[in-house]
């Protein structure tokens, strides 16, 4: 049985937040035992050059999620871990050769280009512009089939899709259409009250290497109410909290200090220092496998090396067979 490939990409920076870990990488990582699958985890560095950067800790940001990758429970032997700019010579030359079958009409009109150009007028690159198009170049070398994104993704997805469709139409290429797919977890709320946890988000997230006092702190500047209603708030600070309750504590938990809102009333201190305990019980392991990875440099360098020998080998082949039927010998 021929395994579906699933590709998965974080930007490079910096250490993972709970966003990143619950909404996408632990659902991710309880697949590298399905033998349905293969997995492949990049750290697209590339991409994050398409916007204001520190080039003075871009590589370090990158070996940041590399070590939270592998923390977190990515097994080398059974998944595939990429750095992106690692093969990036390929990338980049199948990117060119998808841009000549898409329009640049199509790409301003994507919404997350326009979000992009609005937020950084002096920095409106051509990188900036053909971003989706290297996405597409990424996800279709390895010929991915399901491309864990969250929803405000999906029209650069749809960009792969058709990159994929014209290719197949116009050269005779054989590239799966990706879809969208959904681990568990799903989307994470921001500490801040609003919308989803980011780290463009000052106070919005908390990080995978957050100690216990940290996990307080962030927590404590959470918004909350008087702890007390006639009807549990369904959106906010307090919708967002209870929410973690139950993806740290269980629903049974949750349930309980729903009753204590509509009832007695909460008293939001205790909630927090006892969400902050869960929280931290899930994330010491993790930062104990981290730190003894922090102490091995060279496992984690022979690591990089070999995800980007293996991902080389299959990346070549697709770029060689697009050459060969755009004409190209």
């Amino acid at each position: 049985m021929k395994k579906k490939l699933i590709f998965s990409g974080i930007r490079a920076t910096g250490r993972l937040h709970l966003g990143n870990y619950l909404g996408m990488v632990k659902g991710m990582l309880q697949l590298q035992e399905d033998e349905k699958y293969q997995l492949l985890f990049s750290v697209v560095d590339i991409h994050a050059v398409t916007t204001p950067y520190d080039k003075d800790k871009l590589s370090q940001r990158t070996y940041d999620v590399v070590l939270d990758y592998l923390a977190s429970g990515l097994d080398p032997e059974k998944s595939l871990l990429l750095v992106q700019s690692k093969v990036g010579d390929l990338h980049a030359e199948l990117a060119f050769y998808f841009s000549t079958v898409m329009t640049v009409a199509r790409m301003q009109h994507l919404p997350t280009y326009k979000e992009k150009a609005q937020q950084h007028p002096d920095n409106v690159t051509m990188a900036l512009l053909n971003y989706p198009v290297l996405m597409a170049a990424d996800i279709l070398a390895y010929h991915s089939e399901l491309v864990p994104v969250g929803i405000d993704q999906e029209p650069h997805l749809e960009v792969t899709r058709e990159v994929a469709r014209k290719m197949n139409s116009l050269y005779g290429m054989n590239f799966p259409e990706p879809k969208r797919f959904a681990t568990e977890g799903g989307k994470v709320p921001s500490l801040a009250g609003e919308g989803k946890m980011s780290k463009s988000i000052e106070g919005s997230y908390i990080n995978l290497t957050d100690d216990l006092e940290t996990i307080k702190k962030r927590l404590a500047g959470a918004p909350t109410d008087s702890g007390k209603g006639e009807s549990v708030p369904t959106s906010g600070g307090v919708a967002n909290l209870l929410q973690f309750v139950e993806l740290f504590m269980g629903e049974d938990k949750r349930k309980g200090y729903e009753a204590m809102y509509v009832g007695e009333g909460i008293r939001y201190g205790d909630l927090k220092n006892e969400l902050a305990e869960a929280i931290y019980a899930e994330l010491k392991p993790i930062q104990k496998r981290r730190a003894e990875l922090e102490k091995n440099p060279e496992y984690v360098e022979q690591v990089i090396e070999e995800g980007a020998k293996k991902a080389r080998q299959i990346a070549s082949a697709t770029l060689a067979e697009v050459k060969e039927k755009m004409g190209l010998k």
